[in-house]
């Protein structure tokens, strides 16, 4: 019996993930070609000669809006599906005003469009966490990020060297699928598959830090829309397939790399990446070579760090009763960053100074978010991990919990009174939540914390939970 219920939820984690990753993948494709400064509205805005970038700006920002509000806004599954169903089937009327004439509708539009696009992206995550598994997942993003870019590059390629219309159209007929794969997604969660987290416990700190990070990290993107392509715009028939190349092959090797591999060391590799990219920027020519050159080095940096935040957002959704709440504010620094970083660049362009001075001007800015993106990495692992040993506490019963800290007790390390404290302060309190409930000021409570991390020979809470798990603990020095 317990056989076949494990092949009853292997299968339908394996069916719910097919189709999440076609959803997620056809809808993507359609944002990421389109409203997110898409080569199809660039393509279109060209063939009727209007200035696309206030209008882009308005839907990055709604963006920004949409995934961010959506958690607050969603928080059941069926409530998510019904967000899904209805963004994509107004994305696909909206996508229609665009074959006619340019009017102040086309912004009205493309901002509700991004509005609900964007919360049809964050509700997404509900499924993301109930069909794959917690250390799958970077596979299932890896996936629909590889195959809505590869879709993403088949429509550029079509608006650029057929027609603009003939890429909205068929930019339309992904949504269309995409809505009808949608339709097919389970509305209830089987038994089998829980929906919810055992206990959930708070990811505020470490999600602030993941969300800083991303933003941090992504307004190189911005930059990047802004100063480095539009340098290259006269290479259409190269740009139009090879921009997204180098991040799938990235994202392909992120992938598959063993469970075991260090990606932080990866990380840092393409930090250096998109430093060299401005660099050569900055000495190369406008050359199809250099293009090649600093596209390589900037998207494939783009694959690495985007797969590293967004694996760490998956791992996340357990964490929460509304998976859609974490995956949209994660997402949604994500946008900001470009956001940011897009007007940032906007400036530099604007700006009078010589074009490379202008570079340097950039070329500065990326050295600033290289120089704090180390620290920020350092602090946001260090609270992952305090996080998940305060997971797998959350997950004992009181007896196990007591009998952890009763290990250093045993050893004749802590006083009744330390032992109040650790037994709280393993549990995930604050100092002055701990305060609280023993009744005593918080100064009070940071030297009994001192003492404990003394008595032990640690410095933090993660140190004090490994040292109570540790089976050895429980003896004399």
């Amino acid at each position: 019996m317990a056989g076949g219920e494990n092949s009853r939820f292997s299968y339908i984690q394996l069916d719910e993930r097919r189709l999440s990753i076609i959803v997620f993948s056809l809808f993507f494709a359609w944002l990421l070609a389109f409203p997110f400064e898409g080569q199809v509205l660039y393509a279109l805005a060209d063939r009727v000669q209007i200035d696309p970038h206030a209008m882009i700006f308005g839907a990055i920002a709604s963006h920004v809006v949409g995934l961010f509000g959506c958690g607050f806004l969603i928080k059941t599954r069926q409530a998510a599906k019904r967000l899904m169903r209805f963004s994509m089937v107004f994305c696909i009327v909206g996508t229609g005003v665009f074959f006619f004439h340019p009017s102040v509708l086309w912004n009205i539009v493309l901002i509700a469009s991004s509005l609900l696009a964007s919360g049809c992206v964050a509700a997404w995550g509900f499924f993301l966490r109930s069909g794959t598994p917690p250390n799958q997942r970077i596979k299932t993003v890896a996936d629909g990020l590889i195959f809505s870019n590869i879709l993403m590059i088949l429509l550029n390629m079509t608006a650029v060297h057929l027609s603009p219309y003939a890429g909205l159209g068929l930019s339309m007929f992904l949504i269309g699928g995409a809505m009808l794969f949608a339709a097919r997604l389970p509305a209830a969660v089987p038994a089998v598959l829980p929906d919810r987290p055992k206990q959930p416990i708070s990811i505020v700190k470490p999600l602030v830090f993941l969300c800083l990070f991303i933003t941090v990290i992504t307004i190189n993107s911005g930059l990047m829309y802004q100063v480095i392509n539009p340098a290259f715009a006269h290479l259409e028939w190269l740009t139009s397939w090879y921009w997204a190349i180098p991040y799938i092959v990235a994202l392909y090797i992120m992938k598959n790399l063993p469970r075991k591999t260090n990606r932080t060391y990866i990380l840092y590799v393409a930090i250096a990446m998109i430093g060299f990219s401005f660099i050569g920027f900055m000495i190369l020519d406008h050359s199809a070579g250099s293009y090649l050159v600093v596209n390589t080095l900037m998207l494939g940096a783009c694959g690495v760090y985007d797969l590293f935040w967004w694996s760490i957002l998956g791992e996340m959704l357990d964490f929460d009763q509304n998976p859609a709440k974490v995956l949209g504010v994660g997402l949604s620094a994500n946008v900001l960053g470009v956001l940011i970083g897009g007007l940032i660049g906007s400036a530099i362009v604007a700006s009078d100074l010589p074009n490379y001075n202008s570079s340097v001007l950039a070329l500065a800015v990326v050295c600033v978010t290289l120089t704090i993106l180390p620290l920020l990495h350092r602090h946001l692992s260090a609270l992952l991990t305090d996080h998940a040993y305060l997971t797998v506490v959350s997950e004992m019963s009181p007896a196990e919990q007591t009998s952890m800290v009763d290990r250093i007790v045993l050893a004749g390390r802590l006083t009744e009174r330390e032992n109040e404290i650790a037994a709280l302060l393993v549990k995930g309190k604050t100092y002055r939540m701990i305060a609280g409930e023993l009744h005593l000021s918080e100064n009070t409570v940071k030297t009994h914390i001192k003492n404990i991390y003394s008595k032990c020979g640690i410095q933090s809470r993660t140190e004090l939970i490994n040292l109570m798990l540790e089976p050895e603990s429980t003896g004399h020095k």
